[in-house]
């Protein structure tokens, strides 16, 4: 799958759903642990990719968008060892974070990808994945900016292909407008079901969940309600 395939902006160029990918440049420790490690972590696209391939031991296999500092990502990853991870990401201050972690924690079930997380679903087989995490994505809250927001009927069509039937998609957010507009994107999409088990369930978080730092700094800023939606792929 080649970059003409992706969403386009006026210019002809394939349009982004982040920013800069740079942040504060990694000190003289990290940078060491980043080149030694990142190159047996990350994931090159050559074409097609059966992630089966990168985990081939794995009982399931599990892709996070946008992982930040990773706290989410290692959590998980320490847990259920038996689980193949994908972790998607573009800033380097926290592809840096994660291998520090994977390397620090030994954990030998996450694989990186370092491009636009859409080049990757594009590359995967029907019903390859069991479960795709995004939590706390990049709102882009001016309206001329929406069109960089992840969900869309693009990735959407791509996550309905490569889940599973019965596995599941998650969104996590304290920004009630993205919220609103992911729901509103979902329940369009026949391919998806949103059916909480009572009135506000989505309020409360996911099973064994622990605040990522994002959320804490919501939290800090006054913004206190959440939104933990759970869609599953009919």
């Amino acid at each position: 799958m080649t970059d003409h395939q992706l969403p386009k902006t006026r210019s002809g160029e394939p349009r982004a759903f982040f920013g800069r990918r740079s942040g504060k440049k990694l000190h003289g420790g990290q940078q060491a642990v980043f080149d030694a490690t990142l190159p047996d972590l990350e994931i090159k696209l050559t074409g097609r990719l059966d992630p089966r391939t990168l985990f081939p031991d794995a009982g399931r296999i599990i892709i996070e968008i946008g992982y930040g500092g990773g706290e989410h990502l290692a959590l998980e990853a320490g847990r259920h060892p038996e689980t193949g991870y994908i972790g998607c990401e573009v800033f380097t201050g926290g592809i840096g974070k994660m291998v520090q972690t994977i390397a620090a924690e030994s954990l030998n079930n996450i694989r990186l990808f370092t491009d636009d997380a859409l080049k990757l679903l594009m590359e995967l087989p029907d019903a390859s994945i069991d479960e795709v995490y995004l939590l706390y994505p990049d709102p882009w809250p001016k309206t001329r900016h929406h069109k960089r927001r992840f969900v869309s009927p693009t990735t959407l069509n791509e996550l309905a292909r490569v889940i599973r039937p019965g596995g599941v998609f998650h969104f996590a957010s304290d920004i009630e407008d993205y919220a609103n507009w992911t729901l509103a994107h979902v329940v369009r999409a026949p391919a998806f079901r949103f059916a909480p088990e009572k009135p506000g369930f989505w309020h409360e978080p996911y099973p064994g969940w622990e605040a990522t730092r994002y959320e804490q700094k919501a939290r800090r800023e006054g913004r206190l309600i959440s939104f933990y939606f759970s869609f599953t792929r009919v």
